[in-house]
């Protein structure tokens, strides 16, 4: 399944200042050791050189991959018209057969976290989640089983920890 090109503002500007971050400040020190290490003379067993030119051609293809992906990202802002039903971009507090809850963010696959418990919209449980009301019950086929969620808040600012 190709990825969706959707992104939140704050995720958009992450990946932009990474992008700058890159090609302004770490790869012109990386560029200047390389050629420090290079003048030091036989290439083949100078280990700062070796690396060098393996950190320098990582910078560059993420580089190459940060340029192309904003290119075709399309930032999207919530809605006011959205309030009360999940779309991209919202956070989600759902419950489950067990009685535990949890919170979700609906964001785009460049910015997906666990940690955050920030999900894909591709997933399967932002895709069952979407368009749903307070209330609505959801269900998601997972590796482990089919999963019941009962959807008890929408927002589309974070919930107060």
């Amino acid at each position: 399944m190709a990825k969706s090109n959707y992104i939140t503002r704050q995720g958009w500007e992450a990946l932009d200042k990474e992008l700058k971050y890159l090609w302004r400040e770490e790869r012109p020190v990386v560029t200047q050791a390389v050629s420090e290490a290079a003048a030091m003379g036989d290439r083949s067993e100078n280990a700062e050189y070796i690396y060098g030119k393996k950190r320098l051609r990582e910078i560059d293809r993420r580089v190459r991959f940060l340029t192309k992906r904003l290119e075709i990202l399309k930032i999207v802002d919530p809605n006011p018209q959205q309030e009360g039903k999940v779309f991209f971009g919202a956070w989600v507090q759902v419950e489950n057969e067990e009685g535990e809850t949890n919170v979700f963010r609906l964001v785009g696959p460049d910015e997906f976290n666990p940690a955050k418990k920030w999900i894909s919209i591709d997933s399967p449980v932002a895709r069952a989640l979407i368009g749903k009301k307070v209330d609505d019950e959801v269900s998601v086929d997972t590796p482990n089983g089919r999963v019941s969620y009962w959807v008890l808040d929408i927002r589309y600012q974070p919930f107060e920890e």
